[in-house]
């Protein structure tokens, strides 16, 4: 089943370590509004820790009535963390059994380069794969594109 993938970057002007401490456990409402058919994600529910380790988990609720959940599979201090996401909802629910968020972080000269590539895993009938790679194509790598800024914004302002 061939995935769909979108991958963004960014420059915030913080030391690296600060970086990964401050966007890490950043929470995703208010940066993640609505986007063409892409709902925003309005509340967290259930959140298992300070999303700081494998293994903690919680629900996204979402402007169209859904859900989702993520699954914290991977934090490496200061480089990178990864999560899962499981349980959509609505149309997202009959498209993709599931995606991956990695989170990479790399010192640069004045801060930090961050790379954001989130990954979509369709089912397996054709028409769910032309129809994920459309919405990642022309609706997630764009959202991707105006979400980062505003998550640098708060760690720049933070720091």
């Amino acid at each position: 089943m061939a995935a769909a993938s979108a991958t963004v970057d960014g420059i915030a002007r913080v030391p690296l370590e600060r970086t990964f401490d401050l966007a890490t456990p950043l929470t995703p409402v208010g940066f993640y509004p609505k986007f063409g058919p892409l709902p925003a994600t309005i509340e967290v529910r259930d959140q298992t820790g300070p999303w700081d380790a494998p293994g903690q988990t919680r629900q996204l609720i979402l402007s169209d009535g859904g859900y989702v959940i993520e699954h914290l599979k991977l934090v490496e201090r200061p480089s990178r963390f990864s999560y899962e996401l499981t349980d959509f909802q609505k149309l997202f629910g009959k498209l993709v059994s599931g995606a991956r968020a990695q989170w990479e972080f790399t010192a640069v000269p004045g801060g930090t380069r961050i790379r954001w590539t989130y990954t979509f895993h369709p089912f397996p009938q054709p028409v769910a794969r032309v129809v994920v790679g459309a919405i990642v194509k022309l609706f997630w790598g764009p959202y991707m594109k105006k979400v980062l800024p505003g998550i640098i914004n708060e760690v720049e302002s933070r720091a």
